[in-house]
């Protein structure tokens, strides 16, 4: 990389204070149900006409807002951080053991214990499947943004949390798609294979490619065209998530009101899923011997979801109406809350995990 590169890679990498709009996301998300529900139920039409704006079985203004809503973020990913793999190989190890060997596999688990099982009497029985297919998306796709924000909380290491979700974002390229199909086939859920490919194809490979030029392009200009068009396009991206929600919300609103405790149900595997992933990468790197600011960013992005990708894979797959869709929106509800909540534990913990491994 070139000295600019470096200095913003590093700057980048060590994340900034959170936004207004991001220590706030559940307040933003809760006013985006009430909004949503509140304006499905006041002009049906509207959003029937909406629903119907679809080619290839792609919704148009669902896949421009995915965009936004991604692209943006990916512009932060530095593939050339890589190389720093071979500093930190014991935790970037546990990383991917826990982000793709135990997450998406115990989310599966905890789909069928609670959805199908504990919690079915309580649920519609139409749509068990699809709230088990929502939360395999959510596990599948690890963190991409807002892991820098976590690292920075906890002083991580900048350099080891960009080459996390450089390698994170790579693997996902190649591995999600089989991944979610594997789980689905597994919890008996059919598999839409061509929609399947063309969600990882739209969601994932062509906003990587113009992520990459994007940034390519800005840092050619600088670091300050690089910093400024970062402070921009930042809010594009929670702006289009939130208007995302609204669409879905609206068509969402009449299981909602019938069913208000669904998300309430569907909250509790995706709780115990962060605290369970998060202790467990946070456990295995003291077990391996890693430093605390290494084993910090690595419990985060463990425990925390893409669930931009995720929202957009269920609406692809299943549609708006799907249960799947609606329970990767409760994966953004608390999100937020439960991340800083986790930020808070290995912080109260590091003197003990820095004594456990003098």
């Amino acid at each position: 990389m070139s000295a600019i590169q470096c200095e913003v890679t590093a700057k980048i990498a060590a994340g900034a204070p959170m936004s207004v709009f991001e220590r706030y996301l559940t307040v933003w998300v809760f006013l985006c149900i009430v909004t949503g529900i509140a304006a499905g139920q006041a002009s049906p039409g509207l959003f029937q006409a909406i629903g119907r704006m679809e080619v290839a079985q792609v919704n148009l203004p669902v896949g421009l807002l995915i965009w936004v809503m991604i692209i943006p973020m990916l512009v932060k990913v530095d593939f050339g951080a890589l190389a720093e793999m071979r500093q930190h190989v014991r935790g970037i190890g546990v990383t991917l053991f826990v982000n793709w060997l135990v997450k998406p596999f115990s989310m599966a688990f905890l789909g069928w214990l609670f959805i199908r099982n504990l919690f079915a009497p309580m649920l519609p029985a139409e749509q068990l499947d699809s709230y088990i297919a929502g939360l395999i998306l959510l596990a599948a796709a690890p963190c991409t943004a807002m892991v820098f924000v976590w690292s920075r909380l906890t002083n991580g290491h900048p350099l080891f949390t960009l080459s996390q979700v450089a390698i994170n974002d790579t693997i996902m390229v190649f591995a999600f798609a089989p991944l979610v199909a594997f789980l689905l086939g597994i919890s008996s859920i059919t598999v839409p294979w061509d929609t399947l490919l063309a969600s990882v194809v739209l969601y994932i490979v062509i906003p990587v490619i113009l992520a990459q030029l994007w940034r390519k392009a800005l840092l050619a200009k600088g670091q300050a065209a690089f910093d400024t068009a970062m402070a921009k396009i930042g809010l594009w991206s929670i702006s289009a998530l939130l208007a995302t929600l609204v669409l879905l919300f609206a068509f969402q609103g009449e299981a909602i009101i019938k069913q208000p405790l669904v998300i309430a149900l569907l909250a509790i595997p995706i709780l115990i899923q962060v605290l369970f992933n998060s202790a467990l990468a946070y456990w295995l790197n003291k077990l391996v011997g890693e430093r605390h600011s290494i084993a910090c960013p690595s419990a985060l992005i463990g425990a925390s979801n893409f669930f931009e990708l995720a929202v957009a894979a269920a609406i692809s797959l299943f549609g708006f109406e799907s249960g799947a869709a609606l329970a990767t929106v409760v994966g953004v509800l608390i999100e937020v809350p439960v991340m800083l909540l986790v930020v808070k534990v290995v912080n109260a913990s590091k003197g003990w995990y820095e004594a456990q491994n003098t």
